[in-house]
């Protein structure tokens, strides 16, 4: 999977802390012919999965609200985020991870879920891939009070809401989360709510 317009690549590690951070130094073989030498910054933290979850018959969706540090030093006043459930990948295995992070995050057992697409989050520094599924769910399949695995220190509000609401949440810009923007609309543009 080489490309030809890279060579001399150079990686140095600037943190292993909390994920990877490296530096990476390139020559790009231009459309003009000339190596340009190019410095970037790639954060790895693994690839993720997130998913809607849904139920026809109420209208509604389970969306969860946390605190996110990133947000809260870039201006979210409180720090608190409406996202999607969603978690880094297990093994590598996006559907295996999304079922369990449902039940950890949200309470929800469900069997069922329905890959819709995938997509890089933030290509220019980040390398992480994003499956996006959708899944429905059923009072039924209440077995906990989800709120995130303890040792995960997520503190995890679960909120189940009129997809209307949640629809008109991201236009007025009180839902800014990417991924749950993406399936959010997803769900609008497919009609799940419309059979």
């Amino acid at each position: 999977m080489a490309n030809d317009r890279i060579r001399n690549m150079q990686r140095e590690l600037l943190s292993n802390n909390w994920y990877s951070l490296e530096k990476i130094t390139f020559e790009y073989l231009r459309d003009d012919g000339v190596w340009e030498k190019q410095i970037r910054e790639s954060y790895d933290r693994g690839n993720g999965a997130a998913i809607l979850l849904y139920n026809i018959e109420k209208g509604k969706v389970v969306l969860t609200k946390q605190f996110r540090m990133p947000t809260y030093v870039n201006g979210n006043v409180d720090g608190m985020m409406i996202e999607v459930c969603a978690g880094l990948l297990e093994k590598g295995n996006a559907e295996e991870t999304i079922k369990m992070e449902v039940e950890e995050e949200t309470g929800y057992k469900i069997d069922r879920v329905k890959k819709v697409f995938e997509s890089y989050m933030s290509p220019g520094s980040v390398t992480e891939i994003l499956h996006f599924f959708i899944g429905a769910y059923e009072d039924g399949m209440k077995i906990g009070e989800g709120g995130g695995a303890e040792d995960e220190t997520e503190n995890i509000e679960v909120l189940e809401l009129d997809f209307k609401k949640a629809i008109a949440m991201m236009e007025s810009g009180e839902i800014k989360d990417a991924k749950t923007i993406m399936l959010l609309q997803y769900a609008q543009v497919q009609g799940i709510f419309d059979q």
